[in-house]
């Protein structure tokens, strides 16, 4: 092997060493900055972390190519740097990782397509005794019953340098609530044989979290999941400054709304990320093993998980990819197999003669919105999108309508050969049912919840500082649990740019011109909402105006911009309030 080849990947290991160092880090840093109530911090903390791996890879591909410019001009050169790079990290626990970045890095030099099998996994090793105990509290209960003494254990497993403000108050309430949930008094009913704890924080934005599971027989699992805050020293709305226990959460319903890819990633002061995914997993048996990479800030990994899960669902299965159910989409076209738990999406060259907008601004400026809501606090209303660049897959892949279609409306960003496609860009979200096609089958009850949790998702967007402009409720999806999702992105906005203003001072016959009509920009009519939304039924509209009449006002649009302005990090409720057992309900 050549000593240029030898260079490069010392220097390259010695790049992904000192990323990975900072992203080590930044948990560490959350859990600080929760300990001191420094939110704004957390929420700054989310943002660097999500650009980390992308801005090391960019500075490092063009120092490789200014500093070594004979490797980047012979890519054959770079496979005895990879051999020399795998040799340096394959009995490290994160090797996978590193090689990972290695790839990112060609990739960005040679401008090269995005290939599963460049990054393969490998077998991982199994921890040893130290390192299990490093990633794992155990509890065996037997014919125990839980008590105060076990509670506080566990709620010092974190070390806090910021002390609780009562320990045994909030572990008498946790006892009390796991005998409610649990039923741990009923003796007929099935007793977990033990609890168990993963060993860190998990932080993000004003809360964190300790997340755990009890364990029964026949190998069944049930969340365990302590929802903290930490009360400011100036806030009069309680007695007492420290961190306090918020909510108990022992429903699975609960942890995967919690850990949805729609919230900011967790940041979780423990290395050990494979055997995290796997313990996500057992009390969150619906969520893919992808997208709980991603939560936990691991999109990379997340990324290639994701992409395996729908190559095995389509091999496994023998289906393909099909148009998506419900409505078309006048600026992307969606598809997905029957059985996949994604959903893709590639944005048309035009918008269709429907589209609402004066101008459409290409497809570059709608791809930038996606990767804008991946990079932001998403607030518990917006799905994550994992974006994948250069990417080739078998035709055999996709039904004959689809690729009619695709061919004919996205052929700037897609390149087909005898046997494949290669696009420039596929977009791939968590899949849910469209807002319109889930209610033609919704019951009454049903489809209030639905009208319910919808102003829910626009308050948490606004949250957020982001305004959808096109509020049409096929923008909008559905969970198996009821939650609503933003997930079409090419009319949002920033809430602070948006133009807050109405008619409701105006009678009727007014023929003047409104003042607002002159202003640049967008203007938004609160009191138009619910007409936006574009359902024929009167009666969902009026079930939204009533439980959500606050968005219909200007006051609450102008309260928020003014929060926003002011760099506050609004509060966003991520569990319902029976579960809290603090008494504070949710601002």
């Amino acid at each position: 092997m050549r000593e240029i080849e030898r260079r490069v990947a010392a220097h390259m290991l010695g790049q992904f060493d000192q990323f990975y160092n900072q992203f080590r880090d930044v948990p560490r840093q959350a859990k600080h900055a929760f300990e001191r109530c420094h939110f704004s911090e957390s929420v700054r903390l989310s943002n660097l972390r999500l650009r980390l791996y992308s801005e090391s890879i960019r500075k490092e591909s063009e120092r490789i190519a200014r500093l070594y410019p004979a490797v980047k001009k012979q890519e054959a050169r770079w496979d005895d740097v990879e051999r020399h790079f795998r040799a340096s990290v394959e009995s490290v626990y994160h090797a996978d990782l590193a090689l990972a970045y290695l790839h990112s890095i060609r990739r960005k030099i040679y401008i090269s397509e995005w290939l599963v099998a460049d990054y393969a996994s490998r077998p991982l090793n199994p921890l040893t005794q130290r390192q299990m105990e490093a990633c794992y509290c155990r509890i065996d209960l037997g014919r125990q019953a839980i008590n105060v003494a076990m509670i506080e254990s566990i709620l010092d497993l974190e070390k806090f340098q910021t002390p609780f403000q009562d320990i045994t108050r909030d572990a008498e309430r946790i006892v009390a609530r796991l005998e409610r949930n649990l039923k741990l008094k009923h003796h007929d009913m099935d007793h977990p044989v033990a609890m168990e704890m993963f060993r860190a924080g998990f932080y993000r934005n004003r809360g964190a979290y300790l997340v755990g599971r009890f364990s029964y027989m026949r190998g069944k699992y049930r969340p365990f999941i302590i929802a903290l805050l930490h009360n400011e020293p100036r806030d009069k709305s309680r007695d007492q400054s420290g961190i306090y226990v918020d909510a108990v959460i022992n429903s699975a319903t609960y942890a995967h709304n919690m850990f949805s890819s729609t919230l900011a990633n967790f940041h979780v002061t423990n290395d050990y990320y494979h055997e995290l995914c796997l313990f996500l997993k057992s009390i969150m048996p619906m969520r893919p093993i992808g997208l709980h990479y991603s939560t936990i800030g691991y999109n990379h990994l997340g990324k290639l998980a994701v992409m395996r899960e729908m190559e095995q669902e389509i091999k496994d299965n023998k289906a393909v990819f099909s148009i998506s159910p419900g409505a078309r989409g006048t600026v992307a076209i969606g598809f997905s197999t029957p059985g996949c738990s994604y959903h893709a999406k590639v944005i048309r060259n035009v918008p269709t003669d429907n589209y609402k907008w004066d101008k459409f601004y290409g497809v570059n400026s709608v791809l930038e919105k996606y990767t804008r809501v991946h990079e932001i606090n998403r607030s518990d209303s917006m799905l994550d999108s994992i974006i994948y660049y250069k990417l080739r897959l078998p035709k055999s892949w996709f039904d004959e309508e689809l690729r009619t279609e695709l061919l004919a409306f996205v052929h700037h960003s897609i390149e087909q050969d005898a046997h494949t496609l290669l696009f420039r860009y596929l977009i791939v979200q968590r899949r849910l049912r469209p807002l319109p096609v889930y209610l033609e089958t919704a019951t009454d009850r049903q489809a209030r919840t639905i009208m319910i949790n919808l102003g829910y998702c626009i308050k948490n967007n606004a949250a957020a500082n982001i305004f959808n402009k096109d509020l049409d409720a096929r923008n909008y999806g559905v969970t198996a649990y009821s939650k609503v999702y933003l997930y079409d992105y090419d009319a949002i906005e920033t809430l602070g740019d948006v133009k807050v203003r109405s008619n409701s001072d105006r009678f009727d016959g007014e023929e003047d011109i409104p003042d607002w009509y002159f202003e640049d920009g967008f203007v938004f009519l609160p009191e138009e909402l619910p007409s936006g939304l574009c359902l024929s039924d009167r009666n969902l509209r009026r079930i939204f105006a009533r439980e959500h009449h606050a968005l219909l006002t200007t006051d609450y649009w102008d309260a928020m911009q003014r929060k926003l302005a002011s760099g506050e990090v609004p509060r966003v409720s991520v569990y319902p309030d029976s579960e809290r057992v603090s008494g504070h309900l949710a601002a």
